[in-house]
């Protein structure tokens, strides 16, 4: 056996394409628990216990399938990597190493760099972690000075047939049913608060308290708790979520999809993408698992249609942008925001009830569902004209599921509007009436969201007329916003001046707000 199969932390899908093409006689395995890729940033302890031990775990079952695992755990060695590949190859005399392509940028400069430090070659195959290549999605892209999410969805599902019809046509006769899934907390209380029985839950087992100890040894200073970790580690127990959430969960997930309570942080989402990015599910078994409950009558069309969009549209799309823009992308920042990040940003300790629970859940569990994401936390920091780096930098940190792929489209594009419009025909910009819609977070608030302006105001109120204010030329003619920000000009001289003025008080408190 001279070749040798890198898994790196990311890879752990059971179809990987590699070890579909090998066998335990002609390749080894290694996998590198990388203290530095850990410390890259301050990543949140549970997204690193759950990788570092589902890691753990995938090298017991390969060892059970016969394979030989050289495994690296976690050190103190600062390149321990490169010393690594540079141990295997001269134990086993290997003579190269394959690996799928990284699916982020810094990793993929790191093995680039390391392939010049040590003597034998390292092959990197296709990625096979998305049901669109990053060609594929370069063909859509070509000479497009805009891309729509919506136009790449309705062509991955023509491509793998899901949810259409014999004669090419969307089930239900429309391509997506957010009309239907908009239901508020009024809807909700009215219909009686409906809950669904907590997921199951996962008792760290001796691998992943030994992971734990490692992590809190290793990343004192990370977000989060690790020893509050319950994650999933393996794909059964992975596979024992998603069919949780078939189950229980997605019959109601469409309509409540956007609703924000402080009472239950999970409601009817699926919790899955942390799964899904690191190999233990899979996109298309998740699709299908959704659709057959469909088929069997045991979910609505609308919620079977919008998680799919979740997953072949919405995650395959930003994957896509993020290898067409980079290295590049990184650095957009179109509405110049530049503005640091305020000091409760990683505690939680504001006054507005919608960012404080936001960040507290997040402290504790590393997740949040996407409209917190983006109409909560984005939609602040979009309006607080936050440093695009700064904002990324803390996605990336405190989401369990966050990597660059995920979160460079997502933050840049989506949320802050950085590149430009390259993927959102409008910035996502909201005042507290949307949030007071979705959430039962402004009751209880120290701040009136019914007011614009003043010193008890809701800041996203006047934030919001601020935003458009200062952007008025860039968007005025934007068929989205145009009668928004007419409307804001024809209001009072005095009104106006109010709200602008509440506005730079609320900026210039923004520490203790």
């Amino acid at each position: 056996m001279k070749h040798t199969i890198w898994l790196l932390w990311d890879h752990l899908h059971h179809d990987h394409s590699i070890l579909a093409a090998a066998s335990p006689r002609t390749h080894r395995i290694i996998m590198i628990e990388s203290r530095s890729a850990g410390a890259r940033l301050r990543y949140h302890t549970h997204r690193l216990t759950l990788l570092y031990s589902a890691m753990r775990h995938r090298a017991e079952e390969l060892r059970a399938q016969g394979w030989h695992v050289d495994y690296h755990p976690l050190s103190d060695k600062k390149n321990a990597a490169a010393e690594a590949l540079a141990a295997h190859t001269k134990k086993y005399r290997t003579e190269s190493f394959h690996l799928i392509e990284p699916t982020d940028y810094p990793m993929r400069q790191a093995v680039t760099l390391l392939a010049k430090k040590i003597s034998t070659p390292i092959h990197t195959h296709p990625d096979d972690l998305f049901l669109c290549s990053r060609e594929e999605f370069a063909r859509f892209a070509k000479n497009k000075k805009r891309l729509l999410m919506e136009h790449h969805y309705r062509a991955m599902r023509k491509k793998l047939g899901l949810l259409m019809t014999p004669d090419g046509q969307p089930e239900g006769g429309a391509w997506n049913f957010d009309h239907d899934n908009r239901a508020g907390i009024r809807e909700f209380v009215r219909a009686g608060s409906p809950q669904a029985p907590p997921p199951p839950w996962c008792a760290p087992d001796a691998i992943t308290r030994s992971v734990i100890a490692e992590v809190k040894k290793y990343f004192p200073a990370h977000p989060g708790d690790p020893a509050t970790f319950r994650l999933p580690v393996t794909r059964q127990r992975a596979l024992d979520w998603l069919n949780h959430f078939i189950r229980h969960r997605l019959p109601l997930f469409g309509t409540y999809e956007d609703l924000i309570s402080q009472k239950d942080p999970l409601l009817f989402h699926s919790m899955l993408s942390p799964f899904l990015n690191c190999g233990l599910l899979r996109p298309l078994e998740c699709c299908q698992a959704a659709i057959a409950a469909h088929r069997a009558g045991a979910a609505p069309l609308n919620a079977v249609e919008g998680f799919v969009r979740q997953i072949i549209g919405w995650r395959e799309f930003v994957n896509g942008i993020y290898w067409e823009k980079m290295p590049g992308y990184l650095d957009a920042n179109a509405l110049q925001a530049e503005r640091p990040l305020p000091r409760w940003i990683y505690s939680g300790d504001t006054r507005m009830a919608c960012m404080h629970h936001a960040i507290l859940q997040l402290q504790a569990t590393g997740y949040t569902h996407h409209i917190q994401r983006l109409m909560v936390l984005g939609n602040f920091f979009l309006l607080a004209e936050a440093r695009p780096p700064d904002v990324l930098r803390w996605y990336n940190e405190m989401y369990i599921d966050s990597y660059d792929w995920v979160m460079a489209a997502n933050v840049l594009g989506m949320i802050l509007h950085a590149d430009g419009g390259y993927m959102a025909t409008k910035p996502y910009a909201a005042t507290s009436a949307y949030i007071n819609k979705m959430s039962d977070h402004c009751a209880g608030c120290h701040y009136r969201h019914a007011e614009k302006s003043g010193p008890r105001s809701c800041p996203f109120n006047s934030l919001f007329w601020r935003f458009w204010h200062k952007h008025r030329d860039r968007f005025s003619a934007n068929p989205r916003v145009k009668a928004l920000i007419a409307g804001w000009d024809k209001r009072p001289a005095a009104e106006k001046h109010a709200v602008l003025q509440t506005a730079d008080e609320h900026l210039k408190n923004i520490d203790t707000l």
